[in-house]
Parts: C-alpha cells; sequence; structure tokens
C-alpha cells in the first residue's frame, strides 16, 4: 500500500460517509411522527414499511454519537442519536428488563427474541450518547444494561435454548464475538474492569472452543466446551462473522499496542476466513461454508451480501495497519474493489445489500429489518480513522 493509496482510500471512506451514505438516511428515515427511525428504504428511500427493528434503532443511534464524539460536534447528530434513544426507552423494554426486537411504528411489540442482539446495540448506543452529552445516568444505564446481558447469557434457564441441551448441547459464536465488542464500547464511557473481563473471556472462548486448526476456520457453532458436530449446522462457517470477530480482536490489539499474540491471533482468523470465503469463480465473499467442503443446506449460502464485505474491509485494513505484511494489502485491495465494483447504487446513493453469487442484484431495497445505516458507515467511519492515524505517521 503506497502512501498515495492512503490518501485516495481516505477520501473515499470520508466523503462516502459524509456526501453519500448519511444523506440517504438522514433525513428520510427520522419519524418525527413516532419517534424513533425508519430503515426498512427501498432503492430511492422511499419507505417499504414502517415497523421498527430494535437493534436497528440502536445502530444508528450509536453512529450518530459516535460522529459527535470523533468527527465533528454537529448539534444535528447529537440531538437525532437523542430521538433514537427516546423511543428505545419509551417502547424497547418488557417489564422483564430485556427488549423486544421488533416493534410497530408508533412503538407497540411484535417480537421478542431469545437473542440479546437489541440489549448489545442499546448499550453502545447509550455508552456513545453517554460521552457526547456528558450524560452519566446514559452511561449508568449501559452499564446496568450489559450487566443484565451477562445475567441472561450466563444463568441457564433464563433464555429458551434452541436445540434441547440435554440432546446436544451448543452455543455460537455470535455472542463471544458481540459481548467483546459491546464491552469495547462501553469501556470508552465507563470505567469498569467488567468491560476488560467480559473482552478477555470473550477472546479465550472464541480461541479455546471455536477457532479449528484441522479445519483452518471458525466454525459458527460448537457444543458446550468446543466440541464438533458433524451436522449441517455443526460444520457451518458464515466467513463474515469470523472476519468481523478477528478484526475486533485485532482492535483490541491495537489498543493494547500491538499486543503480539493478539495479533496473530486475529490475523489467523482473518486469514482462514479469507481462504475459505473467497469465491475464487467471481470474486467477493461467500455467506456461507461447509468447514468439511461438503454441501451447505442455508439456500443462501452463496450469495453475496453487503455486511461480510465491510467487515473485509475493515479487517484487512487493520491486518495491514497493525502488520504491514503486503499480502493484506493485497487482500484489501482485492475486497474494496470487488465490493466498490458490485454494491454501491451511483443513481441513488448507498450500497444494495444482496446479490446472486455472479455480483448481479438480487433485490434492490435499501433497508429491511436486517440491513440498516450501521456495517457500511461503520466500516467508512472506522477505515477513514484508521487511515488518518497512517497518514500522520508518514
Amino acid at each position: 500500500m503506497l502512501p498515495a493509496d492512503l490518501d485516495r482510500l481516505s477520501d473515499v471512506y470520508r466523503d462516502g460517509l459524509l456526501h453519500d451514505t448519511l444523506p440517504f438516511w438522514i433525513p428520510r428515515s427520522i419519524d418525527r411522527e413516532c419517534g424513533g427511525y425508519l430503515t426498512s428504504l427501498d432503492r430511492d428511500g422511499s419507505i417499504l414499511q414502517t415497523d421498527k427493528p430494535v437493534w436497528v434503532q440502536g445502530r444508528l443511534a450509536w453512529l450518530l454519537a459516535t460522529l459527535y464524539n470523533t468527527v465533528e460536534r454537529r448539534p444535528e447528530w447529537l440531538e437525532l442519536a437523542r430521538h433514537g434513544l427516546d423511543f428505545i426507552n419509551r417502547y424497547g423494554f418488557d417489564t422483564d428488563g430485556r427488549m423486544f426486537f421488533w416493534l410497530t411504528r408508533d412503538g407497540r411489540p411484535l417480537r421478542k427474541r431469545r437473542y440479546l442482539f437489541s440489549e448489545a446495540f442499546a448499550v453502545i448506543a447509550l455508552a456513545a450518547y453517554g460521552i457526547a452529552a456528558q450524560d452519566d445516568r446514559a452511561k449508568q444505564q449501559a452499564l446496568d444494561l450489559f450487566r443484565l446481558i451477562l445475567k441472561y447469557h450466563t444463568t441457564p434457564g433464563l433464555l429458551p435454548p434452541k436445540v434441547d441441551p440435554a440432546t446436544r448441547g451448543m452455543k455460537g459464536l455470535a455472542m463471544p464475538m458481540i459481548l467483546m465488542v459491546t464491552a469495547q464500547e462501553l469501556r470508552k464511557a465507563v470505567n469498569d474492569p467488567l468491560s476488560t473481563e467480559v473482552i478477555d473471556r470473550s477472546i479465550g472462548e472464541i480461541e479455546r472452543d471455536f477457532l479449528k486448526p484441522e479445519f483452518r476456520c471458525v466454525l459458527e457453532t460448537v457444543g458446550p466446551r468446543g466440541e464438533f458436530w458433524d451436522t449441517f449446522d455443526g460444520r457451518l462457517v458464515c466467513p463474515g462473522h469470523a472476519i468481523e470477530a478477528g478484526w475486533f480482536i485485532l482492535e483490541e490489539a491495537r489498543l493494547r499496542n500491538n499486543d503480539p499474540r493478539l495479533v496473530r491471533l486475529g490475523t489467523t482468523i482473518i486469514d482462514w476466513s479469507l481462504e475459505i470465503g473467497w469465491d475464487p469463480d467471481y470474486g467477493g465473499v461467500l455467506y456461507y461454508r461447509d468447514a468439511r467442503g461438503l454441501p451447505c443446506t442455508e439456500y443462501w449460502h452463496d450469495m453475496k451480501f453487503w455486511w461480510p464485505h465491510n467487515e473485509a474491509i475493515i479487517a484487512t485494513l487493520l491486518a495491514w495497519q497493525l502488520t504491514r505484511e503486503v499480502k493484506y494489502a493485497r487482500w484489501h485491495q482485492l475486497v474494496h474493489d470487488w465490493a466498490y465494483a458490485h454494491f454501491p447504487d451511483p443513481q441513488c446513493g448507498e450500497w444494495f445489500g444482496y446479490l446472486h453469487r455472479d455480483g448481479s442484484l438480487s433485490t434492490p431495497l435499501k433497508g429491511n429489518m436486517w440491513k440498516g445505516p450501521f456495517h457500511l458507515p461503520r466500516m467508512q467511519w472506522y477505515c477513514w480513522q484508521r487511515l488518518a492515524e497512517m497518514q500522520q505517521e508518514r
């Protein structure tokens, strides 16, 4: 990666964030009538439905508060972050302290899931807003909610299991991964040793139980002590999830003065995930793979989704920053070029989310219950920040 590349890439990520991604979502997604954000949008930004996924409310509130904290203290960003958190606090919580997953436009509950992701994204939104607004109550709420997540995650019986644990115990990569990054964001706002303790435990669990050298991959699901189940679920690899976990570990390495052990672990995960996940025929990151090279059962296994490419762009850039190994500069260029050749919408802005294996468009929508203003703007913001550091080091 040459010095000129740093300047060019920095412009791509900064300008894409500030002049393309954010203007697509704001103000059209701001619900001034009922509160919160409307994020199920068609290609041109028109509304496809008004139901509100709670985790996307937290994600956008986090993004806006984070931009206020790190880019520019724009009053609009702070007000819009508070706008989302007001909706979450008014309608997002059930009587047991947990959160709903899916609400009507006016905040009536539609669905509550057995997962803890709505809560995790509320934690990071509250933490970022607490910093931005110097609001100690928001910071304390973030810490209290994080403790509640840990209680539900670690107490048997509080959450219904996905399968009968007496027959086949299982756990997923998603929880140590989300706990790690949630604790990283919480730690910015709250000086409590709990965050670093959870980060260390999560990294240890991923390395001990999910990292499988015999398959050169990170499994999506394992037994309670890391057992390998030779089933569809047990062999499942989601390269995007693994890459995301890899760069979360690299971020912790960066914050610990480039801790060499964490750099090795994070880059190993990224190496193996790109090795198994990159499509040798059409390019791009495949959604699912089988650890043994057997057929996948999920019908979207060979599609190209936007978010694994966002995560791979971050991961390869961060790996290059920490190691300066040429292979990561090459991987970054390969992933960046493929993604930017296929996902951006030059007519209406933002990115398409769902492509067929050959890169052709599957659906033109820009937002639904899963895709919203998070993975893409986080990638643009994070890469811009890392490139700014590298520019200063020249």
